[in-house]
């Protein structure tokens, strides 16, 4: 064990493993890629859905499932299924990514906005407020942390499982995790998981942070 971590250790550090486009700088933008646009998709479904139930108080019951969907998603399958209908391209990656990320958005969107008082929104409508101004100006800005923290779920979700990508042949740190199982490498495949592990970890740091940073006023 000693001496796997120790060639881990020469593996991560090696300038040789950064460089190229088998590098591990090229694989991490090219995860963060992967990430990043699958959760923004998932954000402009996920989010207006999730609004819209909030605000409504109708559908409730799809809020509440998706997040067992969520939990239940055979992610794998799902990549497998979508490439055998649509051939190979990094479709069914987004597809399984998106679908694993817009349950966790959609369930905090609703429940950030049913924990508005909704003292303050008779309040508000009392004002002569519009459903639309209430939305925006009132429900939204009180229910943001809950959303964000919806938001910041969903990504460290994806990053997590952006490795998919690699299973039908694209890149990303899954890469090496593939890679690595089909020549027997384990320091290879201790290596990409290693990484995805920190990406998630230092992403949810960095956004746990500026979410405390935004609201901080609010628990003051």
């Amino acid at each position: 064990m000693y001496e796997l971590f120790k060639n881990l250790g020469t593996w991560l550090t090696s300038g040789a493993n950064w460089t190229g486009p088998d590098g591990i700088a090229h694989r991490l933008a090219e995860h963060l890629q992967y990430s990043l646009l699958a959760t923004l998709i998932a954000a402009a479904i996920g989010l207006p859905l999730g609004l819209l139930i909030g605000h409504t108080g109708k559908g409730a019951f799809v809020a509440i499932n998706l997040s067992s969907f969520g939990r239940a998603l055979p992610t794998v399958g799902l990549v497998v299924l979508v490439f055998l209908a649509g051939g190979l391209s990094m479709l069914p990656v987004y597809v399984a990514l998106v679908a694993l990320a817009v349950p966790a958005i959609v369930t905090n969107t609703y429940a950030g906005m049913t924990a508005v008082d909704p003292d303050v929104r008779d309040a508000a409508r009392g004002q002569g407020m519009r459903g639309h101004q209430v939305l925006f100006q009132i429900e939204l800005p009180l229910a943001l942390p809950l959303i964000m923290t919806g938001l910041r779920l969903a990504l460290i979700q994806v990053v997590a499982t952006a490795t998919i990508a690699a299973y039908v042949s694209f890149g990303g740190l899954g890469r090496y995790v593939f890679d690595g199982l089909a020549q027997r490498d384990l320091v290879q495949v201790l290596g990409g998981a290693v990484l995805v592990a920190v990406i998630a970890v230092l992403l949810d740091l960095l956004l746990s942070t500026l979410q405390r940073f935004l609201f901080r006023h609010r628990t003051a």
